[in-house]
């Protein structure tokens, strides 16, 4: 595997370490190095890290995951995985966010942490010029396609799948910029089979990978920075 890690440097001290893999990166060895990385975070020796990347097409079973809702078993690996939720896919053109916290230092509350992910994906689209929202029992976030004169239509466009261990967050949250939307149709995404996925580019946004890291970064410093109203301090 041809990766590169680009560490971007922390705007105050104790800051979370900010990393951005260029490549794709292999679903096992992420997970394990954000076992390691929460480890050490757990014992205090390493700072908290945020990672920015992107898998090859894969499928990923979170701890509720139907067997049902995996519709063609055969065309992209499945990795059942720890996270909370279902079944998930991750591609290229995808961002995935790893976020590994220490909720000791912040608030011990998984809820709370988890409603900030979503005000951080929120926050990020909005930067990007797309209204996301939260609906009471669906995971993620979701847009409704004016754009297609359907107001009723509501599809999704950002995941949340989260797993705490010792407090210490990992996993985190996935937006669609690019990808080949085709892709989620082998699987029931997250259970919900009545709503449709979408992207930034389908939406037509003619984002970046790079634009939307930079709102991310933007928004994550707003939600969970020092002064952020979702700070977990």
């Amino acid at each position: 595997m041809s990766i590169i890690a680009r560490e971007v440097d922390l705007e105050s001290a104790g800051a979370p370490e900010w990393r951005v893999t260029d490549g794709p990166v292999a679903y096992p060895y992420a997970v394990k190095e954000m076992e390691s990385r929460a480890a050490q975070i757990h014992v205090g020796s390493a700072p908290e890290l945020v990672w920015l990347l992107e898998h090859p097409p894969l499928y990923t079973a979170g701890t509720s995951a139907d067997t049902a809702d995996l519709l063609d078993a055969a065309r992209f690996p499945v990795h059942q995985t720890g996270r909370g939720g279902e079944f998930t896919y991750h591609g290229p053109g995808q961002r995935v966010g790893y976020v590994m916290l220490d909720l000791k230092r912040r608030r011990q509350d998984v809820r709370v942490y988890v409603h900030a992910l979503e005000e951080w994906l929120i926050r990020t689209l909005d930067k990007l010029g797309v209204k996301g929202e939260r609906r009471a029992g669906r995971v993620g976030i979701w847009v409704r396609r004016t754009d297609l004169n359907q107001p009723l239509r509501e599809d999704k466009i950002a995941a949340i799948g989260v797993r705490v261990r010792r407090w210490v967050t990992f996993h985190g949250v996935s937006l669609n910029v690019e990808p080949d939307l085709d892709h989620f149709t082998g699987i029931v995404p997250c259970g919900i089979s009545e709503h449709g996925v979408t992207s930034l580019v389908d939406l037509g946004i003619p984002v970046t990978m790079i634009d939307t890291d930079i709102a991310l970064r933007e928004a994550f410093s707003e939600v969970f920075g020092p002064n952020g109203e979702m700070a977990l301090r």
